[in-house]
């Protein structure tokens, strides 16, 4: 892990420092990780669940919601994972839902609407731009209904001006994950040629947040850097963008993709092409089709996080909202690694 991060957790800053789990619950996961996987995946749980003390209580009667992303992207049923297996630890139960597309801004907020129609006392929320869900969130205060956002945030100015309010945040450093992966590009590249970014949904907390990271480390290498474009987190459109991108930069040393799903379209049309071997492609989450990918020396590395950490948390964040606990800060969570094809396999059952 990257040294001297931090959790700003509950108005304290605290560095990521991890420690051995001792009679904790042992979550499905764990049966299939690999020593070292399994060790990193509960030191970093140890390290989470260090920054959300205190924790809730068990068996609180409460209903929860949380809201996905389209569970097209396993990122996405990992972190669904995480959500239910905190829910289950806590003897609480979830209704977990998604939405169908990547850019479904107006199902999202459907979802949410519904969610808060069946009256659940706290629904986490990991909004796809920071402006689609403003007008649920306002409307789950007015009936009582506690709202955590994970990974993704609202825009917190044109929320306030609503009437409305987050109660707590739980996110990681999107922009260190741009900046990783385009500083690696730099490290292989010797900081020459043309480097490309491929974005997400333009508007997207953790879209914009990568993009800009990649962006400012290429322009700090002094590299090149071609116009930013977005794939929408869709692999046909990254596909076809770092086609038409090669085609006009043959050139073209890196990309840098603003997830793993566009990351592993980029590898195929570089590919198709003849490129790849040419070409750094990074990109990041760490999805099992990235690792496997990376494996076989293709992709050529990704940013790893921890979407079931973040369910998970989101989770617990929801039931300490209900028992009245005051969030002075977002809890800002960082354990994330470069991983390449020297360090994967000890990344084995990391989630």
């Amino acid at each position: 892990m990257r040294g001297g991060k931090r959790f700003s957790a509950f108005g304290m800053t605290m560095v990521l420092g991890f420690a051995l789990v001792q009679g904790s619950f042992v979550p499905a996961w764990a049966a299939d990780a690999g020593p070292e996987g399994a060790q990193a995946m509960l030191e970093a749980e140890k390290s989470l669940m260090d920054a959300l003390k205190p924790l809730p209580e068990k068996g609180m009667n409460a209903r929860l919601g949380a809201i996905e992303s389209t569970l097209s992207n396993p990122f996405w049923i990992t972190m669904e994972e995480g959500y239910r297996d905190a829910a289950k630890e806590y003897g609480v139960t979830i209704d977990v839902q998604a939405t169908a597309t990547e850019t479904d801004l107006a199902g999202q907020l459907d979802i949410l609407k519904q969610m808060i129609g069946k009256q659940y006392d706290a629904v986490s929320v990991s909004p796809l731009t920071e402006q689609n869900l403003l007008l649920g969130v306002v409307e789950a205060n007015k009936s009582g209904v506690k709202i955590v956002t994970v990974g993704n945030g609202v825009n917190r100015e044109a929320l306030e001006k609503l009437g409305g309010r987050i109660d707590v945040h739980v996110t990681t450093d999107f922009r260190m994950q741009g900046e990783l992966g385009a500083e690696y590009i730099v490290g292989r590249t010797g900081g020459k040629g043309k480097v490309a970014v491929i974005e997400g949904i333009p508007g997207a907390t953790q879209s914009e947040a990568r993009k800009n990271g990649a962006v400012e480390a290429f322009k700090k290498a002094g590299m090149e850097v071609l116009a930013v474009q977005a794939a929408n987190f869709d692999r046909r459109q990254a596909y076809d963008l770092a086609a038409a991108l090669i085609d006009a930069n043959p050139d073209l040393a890196g990309i840098a993709c603003g997830n793993d799903v566009m990351a592993l379209g980029a590898v195929e049309a570089l590919k198709r092409k003849g490129m790849k071997d040419k070409v750094v492609v990074v990109g990041v989450d760490f999805i099992e089709e990235a690792k496997a990918s990376i494996e076989r020396g293709e992709l050529d590395a990704t940013v790893a996080m921890s979407p079931y950490l973040l369910g998970k948390a989101g989770t617990i964040l929801s039931l300490k909202a209900l028992r009245g606990d005051t969030f002075v800060e977002d809890v800002v969570w960082t354990p994330i690694k470069l991983v390449d094809k020297a360090n994967v396999a000890s990344m084995e059952g990391w989630r």
